[in-house]
């Protein structure tokens, strides 16, 4: 068994379990901030780090002035110490410090190296990451990894040429002149990247454009006349703290090929780096993204829900200041960055956050038990009734052809983060189904359309599992499997779905999806890793996966086999929470493009979850 894993005992006495439960909440509650909700942090990343590097040199490089670059050295100076102190054992770098090597993060290094001017001090560091991206394929591996999706590829291999390490005929031209159309027709024209993803095409594309500029003279003058009135898309595309999607990669890649052109000074630019000056971390690198604080925040509070009893006034995190402050969360203006209408959540409440179709289901399941509390006064009811219906609405809106959810826009089906996803169609449907139990809205013809996407859902649901009981989400993976995807999470989140259903859909689909669990359960008692890849005495279990296996499991407890994989799994958790190992996070996120992440809080609020509705299945029983 891997040593840094817990070893658990043979049973969990009914004591145990509340004592490990009442643990992991006082210490999620105590994550909380001092405005009472949470922000959490996410993992430092060597590819966020390596992009803002090579952002930040080029910027440097344009710009003239020994003040400025007093300002930036540092920062590119921290940024390569960071690098080199994280290179991994065979030459690469990994998204996350508990990430394995990948081909697209080391070219990205290598790129911030160069560009850095660190080629000679650190050649060895260099020689390395390039036997490891040889190991790995080179620019045919890198193209292998993410296939028809340009999102990733090509700016990757512009940083590349900007870096001098390739010529720029390798890199693909970006028509940013389709950014020039209205944004209501944007999945109509064929945008080769995903939706997310139009700033990076806009400039990006104009790189490539001033770099190596197209040999037909049609296309040149299409372009040429394209680059001001797109560069406008990107100057309103831009949030006020400057960060695109409040994402230092994407940020970056806008900076570097701006810088490139010669517009280090323009005011987009000169945004971004702002951007990336105020999210630096004090090691010296960069996060994937700033913070989740919407997303950790809906999902502490439903963790929390469960026991929500069990706490004392002053610990009690359903506050009117945390009330107030969700609320402020939703978007009540149609968003710049998706054309998006106003009634959405995203994940953070910082600027640079697009309403999704995953946080807005966590915040409407968080105020329909924020409705139903008993201290809930007559106005705020009200006032959480009107955000209710404007984000339902917002969802009914979203839904696609398929019937299933996608996470911004409908109707952007050609790329794999553009399509209706498991998870989020899952979530959708609890989020309807609560507000149809709540009474709320009141119009009979929206409830029956409520009803009616709560139908449709399941059956996108039902069609997308897989012949051995699972499903597979859009947003979160496993490392350790060959696919990168997380089957575990994808099951959790729809038999959760099916507990909060009154009469399930399917109940075969249910036991399939019970079975799957049962038979992917570790030797540890706990869920994760893949024993496929991987000798069964190294498995990696995580808290967060563990943690969503038994709560998908609790509902099936009458069945011997289910209340055996239960018993371990708890067993799995409670002496997780008893050694203080209960905090270890894994990187089991996605942003996008497949970057990965882990997040402090995770842990925290998956075991919180789970251990709670654990403790009230004991007291039932």
């Amino acid at each position: 068994m891997n040593a840094n894993h817990p070893h658990p005992s043979e049973s969990v006495s009914p004591q145990r379990l509340h004592a490990a439960a009442a643990k992991v909440r006082r210490d999620l509650l105590a994550e909380r901030c001092a405005a009472g909700h949470w922000i959490g942090e996410l993992s430092t990343s060597a590819l966020s780090t390596a992009t803002a590097v090579s952002a930040l040199a080029i910027v440097r490089k344009h710009l003239d002035g020994e003040a400025k670059d007093a300002k930036l050295s540092p920062l590119i100076r921290n940024g390569v110490k960071y690098l080199i102190e994280h290179q991994n054992d065979d030459g690469g770098w990994g998204d996350t410090d508990l990430s394995y090597s990948n081909i697209a993060t080391t070219m990205l290094g290598v790129a911030a190296l160069t560009l850095a001017g660190e080629a000679e001090t650190h050649a060895v560091i260099l020689q390395r990451a390039n036997d490891y991206i040889e190991r790995a394929g080179g620019l045919d591996g890198l193209k292998k990894r993410y296939g028809v999706d340009k999102t990733f590829v090509v700016p990757i291999l512009t940083n590349y040429a900007l870096a001098g390490l390739i010529e720029w005929k390798y890199v693909s031209p970006l028509p940013f002149e389709l950014a020039c159309v209205p944004q209501s027709w944007y999945r109509f024209v064929g945008m080769p990247v995903v939706s997310y993803a139009i700033p990076a095409l806009v400039a990006i594309g104009q790189a490539n454009y001033f770099h190596r500029p197209p040999w037909n003279p049609l296309m040149k003058w299409i372009r040429g006349a394209s680059v001001n009135r797109s560069l406008e898309v990107l100057r309103k595309m831009q949030p006020q703290s400057g960060g695109y999607l409040e994402a230092v990669p994407l940020t970056s890649f806008v900076l570097m090929s701006l810088a490139s052109t010669g517009r280090a000074e323009h005011p987009v630019a000169q945004q971004a780096v702002k951007f990336l000056q105020d999210s630096v971390r004090p090691d010296g690198s960069w996060p994937i993204d700033t913070n989740l604080a919407t997303w950790v925040t809906t999902l502490s509070l439903n963790a929390l829900s469960e026991g929500s009893e069990l706490f004392a006034d002053e610990d009690d995190p359903f506050q009117p200041a945390v009330l107030d402050w969700l609320l402020n969360c939703q978007y009540k203006v149609r968003h710049p960055f998706t054309g998006a209408d106003p009634g959405g959540f995203g994940w953070s409440d910082l600027s640079g956050a697009v309403p999704d179709a995953d946080d807005t289901p966590g915040a409407l399941i968080t105020l329909a038990a924020w409705h139903r509390r008993p201290t809930t006064t007559a106005e705020q009811k009200a006032r959480i009734e009107e955000a209710a219906a404007l984000a339902l609405q917002w969802l009914v809106n979203l839904q696609n052809r398929d019937s299933g959810w996608p996470t911004f826009c409908k109707g952007w089906g050609k790329l794999p983060f553009d399509r209706s996803g498991v998870d989020l169609t899952a979530h959708v449907i609890r989020a309807f189904y609560a507000w149809l139990i709540a009474g709320e809205p009141q119009e009979d013809a929206f409830r029956r359309r409520l009803a009616r996407g709560i139908s449709d859902g399941n059956r996108f649901i039902l069609s997308r599992q897989h012949s051995d009981g699972s499903w597979s989400p859009l947003w979160f993976g496993n490392q350790e499997r060959n696919d990168e995807d997380n089957p575990i999470y994808g099951v959790a989140k729809v038999l959760a779905m099916f507990r909060d259903l009154e009469t399930p859909p399917d109940m075969d689909s249910i036991q399939k999806g019970n079975g799957f669990l049962c038979s992917t359960q570790n030797p540890d008692g706990g869920w994760g890793g893949d024993r496929r890849m991987r000798h069964s005495n190294d498995v990696h279990s995580s808290i967060e996966e563990t943690s969503l296996a038994v709560e998908a499991l609790l509902p099936g407890r009458s069945e011997p086999p289910i209340q055996a994989a239960i018993d371990r799994g708890l067993a799995f958790l409670v002496t997780a929470v008893e050694q203080d190992k209960h905090r270890q996070p894994a990187p089991i996120g996605f942003y996008f493009a497949k970057l990965w992440y882990y997040e402090r809080l995770y842990p925290l609020i998956f075991a919180a979850s789970a251990l709670s509705r654990a403790t009230n299945a004991v007291a039932e029983d």
